[in-house]
């Protein structure tokens, strides 16, 4: 700490009010980074304590391989799809490609610093798929299947959302990723654990560790901090205001998921406490800049019994093997998330909300024009994706099994496609 005060009194006396507002703001987001990049690896832990434990490494790399392969297409491509010049508000253009053309200022912080920031929230929307699908889809399947989504879902979005395309036209708000990253990624987890087919052989086994889940979902929430607060780009009010907020949300998350597991068990779980942090760190995604910290309660308090019922209920009412509930939490608490923010976004808390948005939720202006526009958004976000996933699988199985042989999935994945054993 003391280092970094240094820094930024060196910068205010060296550069002037100006130069040093722009340091702090570049400083701000880098840190916001490394919360953020903290996230993959976090997500990895998390997913892993939840598995087999003949499956505990290659889940952990599904996770943290993805890095390396979206942040190189992100590089190459990704970037410029999602930010580039607009094409007809569907597409950005090519003129980022191979980060070209980067060294100028967006929002008042170098644009490779915002490209990086922003790679950061592709990554770990890929990663988020893979835990619908673990334990029975091939490694390179799954490579080819999130690069594939990443270009033609999640930059797509992306450029919709935050680029310049239509979305940001028609007034929606998504503040931190709830429709691009967690609705997206969710509904392509469906997607693929429905064309995989469930397990054979571990759909009853539980958790082999849950110390291990605990402590990729503490990492968790410390990296959505970053992830929701520095979705400002600045030092701000609004910066401050996600951060609360996400706090909060988590709050009644785990109050509300705590109760559920109380009235229908009869015992509070570890497991249960741990899903209700993610749940409510996902509801208060797409609003965390645009509600006040009582509304964050509400949201985070309303989303376990949303989530809870898509997982206990929905995926056996219709069967399908979502295995690590990507769908269950990811998706319907960023459905929820979606939905919240058009009920209770407030130009109280973001003055500049209303220079984006149609109008403020239907709490605070009775008007239901925001609510609207966020169910058309999340509208687009779950077809694009469950459109371009299902194709993206369907071409891909027109070459190869989705899913490894019987004797490896009985084995483990770990063993089988990795040569590798977690626990001897």
């Amino acid at each position: 700490m003391k280092t970094i005060f240094l820094f930024l009194l060196t910068c205010n006396i060296a550069l002037g009010e100006e130069a040093h507002t722009q340091a702090l703001d570049m400083l701000f987001v880098m840190a916001a980074s490394a919360l953020v990049l903290l996230m993959t690896p976090a997500l990895g832990l998390f997913y892993a304590g939840m598995v087999n434990r003949h499956n505990v490494l290659s889940t952990t790399l599904n996770s943290i391989m993805l890095y390396a392969l979206i942040a190189l297409q992100w590089i190459i491509i990704g970037y410029s799809l999602a930010f580039g010049d607009d094409w007809g508000l569907l597409i950005g253009g090519l003129n980022h490609l191979f980060l070209s053309d980067t060294d100028s200022t967006y929002k008042n912080i170098p644009q490779s610093l915002f490209a990086f920031f922003q790679m950061l929230f592709a990554v770990i929307g890929a990663a988020i798929i893979t835990g619908s699908l673990v334990e029975r889809m091939r490694f390179w399947v799954l490579l080819v299947f999130i690069l594939c989504w990443s270009t033609f879902v999640y930059d797509i979005l992306a450029h919709w959302v935050w680029g310049g395309g239509w979305l940001i036209h028609i007034g929606s708000l998504d503040f931190a990723g709830g429709g691009v990253v967690h609705i997206a990624a969710g509904v392509a987890g469906l997607v693929g654990c429905l064309m995989l087919g469930k397990r054979r052989f571990n759909q009853a086994l539980l958790p082999h560790s849950l110390p291990l889940s605990f402590i990729g979902a503490i990492l968790l929430w410390m990296g959505w901090l970053g992830f929701n607060s520095g979705s400002a780009l600045s030092v701000n009010t609004t910066a401050l205001n996600a951060f609360i907020t996400t706090n909060f949300s988590v709050v009644g998350a785990m109050l509300s998921w705590m109760l559920i597991e109380w009235i229908k068990y009869g015992k509070p779980t570890l497991l249960g406490n741990i899903t209700g942090i993610v749940a409510g760190l996902v509801a208060i995604t797409p609003g965390a800049g645009f509600v006040t910290p009582f509304a964050a309660i509400i949201i985070g308090f309303c989303a376990s019994p949303i989530c809870f019922f898509a997982i206990s209920f929905l995926k056996s009412k219709f069967g399908y093997d979502d295995t690590l509930d990507a769908f269950g939490l990811h998706g319907m608490g960023g459905i929820w998330g979606g939905i919240a923010t058009g009920l209770f976004a407030t130009s109280s808390v973001n003055e500049a909300m209303l220079e984006e948005a149609a109008g403020e939720g239907l709490f605070y202006s009775g008007d239901f024009t925001l609510l609207f526009m966020q169910i058309i958004a999340i509208v687009a976000c779950f077809s694009l994706s469950a459109l371009v996933s299902y194709i993206i699988l369907k071409l891909i199985k027109c070459f190869t099994p989705l899913r490894v042989d019987i004797m490896q999935e009985e084995n483990g994945l770990d063993q089988s496609l990795h040569g590798e054993i977690a626990y001897r």
